[in-house]
């Protein structure tokens, strides 16, 4: 399918996991993706396996004149943007009685802070037409123990795509949430513990862990004039996690 011909693409978080799936499938698609990243390495590694279509530009969605480099080469180069992932996130685990600044800081300047300059400052760039995602998380949906924070975070995420759809009103701009249950990445591996999080997937009605592919293939019906009817809303791929 080549849904996403001559489209401009930005995938946060665009190195691995997730956004590197996204990437790879909006390429396939027919997109101009741009990689953003903290590790030049993983990047680099990235663009590897994405090929000529595919940008790498360094940075954290935390730090504003990252982001500000980060447009300024979409703009020299490609003039506008179609399609704008804001899929960076971090998270770690601490109970309540043990969250400590550092930890609440940490998370909330990735996951909220983040997400919000990233599309804020993508914003101008974007025409009618034009798809925004935010990677959300069933967490937002569910409680989980030792996870309040992260999980506070991506609720955050699941209200802006609500309240940014009113504000785009007339635009013709279209922003929506993609909430990604168990999938096995290495952040999640790393956060949970590999047996800890295969039993997660087992709990799921699909009776495993989800692959970043999976969820990238909603990515990329979001992505296109597919979903052209959807604005403000969010969209599972869960196995049934936070469905029953």
């Amino acid at each position: 399918m080549n849904r996403l011909s001559g489209k401009t693409a930005v995938v946060t978080g665009g190195g691995s996991g997730i956004g590197l799936a996204s990437a790879k499938r909006f390429i396939e698609e027919g997109a101009f993706v741009y990689i953003f990243g903290r590790r030049q390495e993983v990047l680099d590694t990235a663009l590897a396996t994405l090929g000529d279509n595919a940008r790498a530009v360094q940075g954290s969605v935390s730090d504003l004149d990252d982001l500000d480099r980060l447009y300024a080469t979409v703009k020299a180069e490609r003039g506008e943007l179609d399609i704008l992932l804001a899929n960076a996130g971090t998270g770690a685990f601490a109970a309540l009685g043990e969250i400590t600044p550092e930890h609440y800081q940490q998370i909330f300047d990735v996951n909220v802070k983040g997400v919000l300059f990233t599309v804020q400052k993508g914003l101008p760039l974007m025409k009618a037409g034009g798809s925004i995602i935010l990677t959300g998380s069933t967490t937002g949906e569910m409680g989980t123990p030792q996870f309040s924070v992260y999980s506070a975070t991506k609720a955050a995420v699941r209200n802006f795509a609500r309240s940014w759809a009113q504000d785009l009103r007339g635009t013709g701009i279209r922003v929506n949430v993609l909430s990604p249950g168990p999938t096995r990445t290495d952040l999640a591996l790393d956060v949970v513990g590999e047996a800890a999080f295969e039993a997660m997937g087992a709990t799921t009605p699909i009776g495993r862990l989800g692959d970043p592919a999976e969820t990238a293939a909603a990515a990329a019906f979001l992505a296109s004039g597919d979903s052209s009817f959807m604005t403000g809303s969010e969209m599972f791929v869960d196995g049934g996690l936070a469905q029953v």
